[in-house]
């Protein structure tokens, strides 16, 4: 039962972080720190 309830909470943030258009900022700051990483930004 309680592995239902987090996926459910999990799904239900997906779903609001996409509605919001989240995801574009989300990918921003991967990029950002993926090219920290490596020395280029």
């Amino acid at each position: 039962m309680k592995k239902i309830c987090v996926l459910a909470v999990s799904v239900l943030f997906i779903v609001t972080g996409l509605l919001k258009g989240e995801q574009m900022e989300v990918l921003g700051k991967a990029v950002k720190i993926c090219l920290e990483c490596i020395g280029i930004g």
